[in-house]
């Protein structure tokens, strides 16, 4: 549960709930990788007994190794879409707003230069997609809930800093997103462009330790 201190957004505010959107799509894949594993696991049982039909092959202990990764990554998968499934974008007049399930955060639009949509392919058919936010000045890169949404590249204009937050979204949420940003700030869309695969990127978790000593937010 969020602290009763913490800055709330408007009632109207426009809710976004990304992370019951990736909770839907991501847990059966967990579930069914999970039970990959599970069979894998048996059949490694199996295997170790010496219960097993007919002899052994390399390709077998291969195929079990497999399965057996599978189910590991399942489980983390599970684990992340779960802890995640509270995440929410909530978009007001006063900000877009960020929120992890414990935590919460504003990004005021008083603070941006603007705001822009960057989306790359992934396969034949698929897209991901984030909202870009550049700010005006100076931006906390060590901020508890916003740090892991920082990057630095090259801007989407000249003019516009380096640094700004990348803010990924499921594609099902595009046009309510973009519906709400535009309805708040329709002088601050700088549109959309299309990247490169594999845009998203990851957080400066290294340099973030460093400058917190360590101590990962």
């Amino acid at each position: 549960m969020l602290p009763s201190h913490t800055p709330s957004p408007a009632p109207d505010a426009t809710v976004i709930r990304t992370g019951r959107r990736g909770a839907m799509t991501g847990l059966p894949c967990s579930v069914l990788l999970i039970a990959l594993g599970a069979v894998g696991a048996v059949g490694a049982v199996v295997v170790a007994t010496g219960n097993q039909k007919g002899e052994s092959n390399p390709a077998g202990y291969v195929g079990l190794v497999f399965m057996l990764l599978l189910g590991a990554l399942g489980v983390f998968l599970f684990l992340a879409n779960w802890a995640n499934r509270r995440a929410r974008i909530l978009v007001d007049a006063t900000g877009l707003w960020v929120e992890n399930g414990r935590l919460r955060n504003v990004i005021p639009w008083q603070d941006l230069a603007g705001v822009g949509l960057y989306w790359s392919k992934v396969g034949r058919s698929q897209k991901v997609y984030s909202l870009e936010l550049f700010p005006t000045g100076p931006i906390d890169r060590d901020d508890p809930v916003l740090w892991t949404l920082v990057r630095d590249e090259e801007p989407l204009h000249p003019g516009l800093p380096r640094l700004r937050h990348r803010l990924p979204f499921p594609a099902p949420c595009r046009q309510d997103l973009v519906s709400a940003v535009q309805r708040y700030v329709p002088h601050l869309w700088l549109g959309e462009s299309e990247r490169a695969g594999g845009h998203i990127g990851r957080p400066d978790v290294t340099g973030h330790r460093q400058r917190t000593r360590g101590r990962t937010q």
